[in-house]
């Protein structure tokens, strides 16, 4: 299941990014299931990773080989094998993988970044994971985008990227991105795994920032069902190859440019992920409105969102408002006054000012509830910040992916 019927769009080659892929058999015979970046020398690269405590051995590596002096000039991505909960094997792994690609490529082992994702708990087949490092450099093509947004899926029902490009003096700066994810999804920084890239020329601490930034109102503002992954990572990375001079400061033109594209790009890979959550059948927004700061509207936000009985209730197109007003009020708000609280469905108006709204009616609702795209908007009486977030409902399909999803 998945909401609406998105289909892959055009993916643009990024100057100085070329992508191979392979079937190397990591969980399944003949699918594709291990992808390489090619950086060319030079490249700016930034990440932001999971803040789960059993991250995995991968997230590990990456963490620090970005703080090596050495440009990072592979990434590396694995499916069907998360390579999490694996203790001082799963570390050497990780590292034998950066190794064994930078000796093929007369490169140091810090200047390769590892990733994989799948089932926790298992060890990578190292023997058939490393056999297919040739075979997916041979294939590294700069076109090769949308075959790889396709060989980092695991429960995903389709490929997630988009590309998105500017003018600016004269020179047309592009930015592509490609995500997977579908379950486990409540990042505490980014996705499951995501990869952008851009051939503008930036330095390294804007271009952390300009990540950052975008991550915290995209990445950071999704959840399918309240749990954070051992292995999210993104990864930002500019080439440096768009012939017009380096951003090197936050006032420049090319630095918001760059800066509210790559946020456009994150938010679509981010909602993407959401519309393909396990057994989605609604791609729900959550708007808090009056509260006192971001953090207490994303409290009450991440209450409703995460609330079995209320995503079980769209599932159902079920206009069950009750849940939600109870989501609201249990929600850690201090002083909550519940006679200024007023809710909506779409335009529709459920409870204002604490109590059912009078012209309310069962047939408003259940017609807002049967539409595969719905809003949640909440006005909390109490200050002027606002947040968004983006959820889905929780159907029988999710139970029966996550029931299953070892085998």
């Amino acid at each position: 299941m998945a909401v609406g019927h998105e289909t892959l769009s055009q993916l643009f080659p990024v100057n100085g990014v070329s992508v191979g892929i392979t079937c190397a058999g990591i969980k399944k015979p003949n699918r594709r299931d291990l992808v390489i970046f090619e950086i060319a020398p030079g490249s700016q690269v930034v990440g932001v990773f999971t803040k789960n405590k059993f991250c995995a051995a991968p997230v590990h590596v990456a963490k620090k080989h970005l703080t090596s002096a050495e440009g990072i000039r592979f990434l590396v991505i694995n499916t069907g094998n998360a390579n999490a909960g694996t203790g001082h094997q799963g570390m050497e792994d990780a590292l034998e993988t950066c190794t064994r690609l930078a000796a093929i490529r007369n490169v140091g082992t810090h200047q390769v970044l590892p990733f994989s994702t799948g089932v926790i708990g298992e060890n990578l087949p190292m023997d058939r994971l490393l056999a297919g490092l040739p075979n997916a450099l041979e294939a590294l093509e700069v076109d090769n985008w949308a075959d790889a947004a396709s060989g980092i899926m695991t429960t995903d029902t389709r490929p997630k990227g988009i590309s998105v490009q500017f003018e600016y003096q004269g020179e047309t700066i592009t930015v592509t991105g490609i995500a997977k994810g579908s379950g486990m999804i409540k990042p505490n920084m980014a996705t499951m795994l995501g990869f952008v890239a851009t051939d503008a020329p930036v330095t390294q601490p804007l271009l952390q920032k300009i990540l950052s930034d975008a991550n915290e109102q995209s990445f950071n503002r999704i959840t399918v069902d309240g749990d954070t992954s051992t292995n999210d990572a993104c990864i930002l990375v500019a080439t440096g190859k768009a012939e017009v001079p380096c951003c090197d400061t936050e006032d420049s033109d090319l630095y918001r440019f760059l800066k509210k594209t790559v946020g456009e790009v994150l938010l679509f890979l981010a909602q993407a992920i959401v519309k393909d959550g396990e057994g989605a059948t609604k791609f729900v927004t959550v708007v808090i409105n009056e509260a006192r700061n971001t953090a207490e509207a994303l409290e009450v936000a991440y209450t409703i969102a995460h609330s079995p009985l209320v995503k079980t209730a769209f599932s159902a197109s079920d206009a069950n408002w009750g849940r939600i007003l109870a989501a609201v009020g249990r929600s850690q708000i201090e002083e909550l006054d519940v006679s200024r609280v007023s809710i909506w469905l779409d335009d529709v108006c459920i409870v204002r000012n604490g109590e059912r709204d009078e012209n309310y009616t069962e047939e408003q609702g259940g017609r807002v509830m049967t539409q595969e795209e719905i809003r949640i908007t909440v006005n909390l009486g109490l200050g002027q910040a606002s947040e968004r977030i983006y959820t889905t409902d929780l159907s029988a399909e999710y139970v029966r992916i996550n029931a299953d999803y070892r085998t």
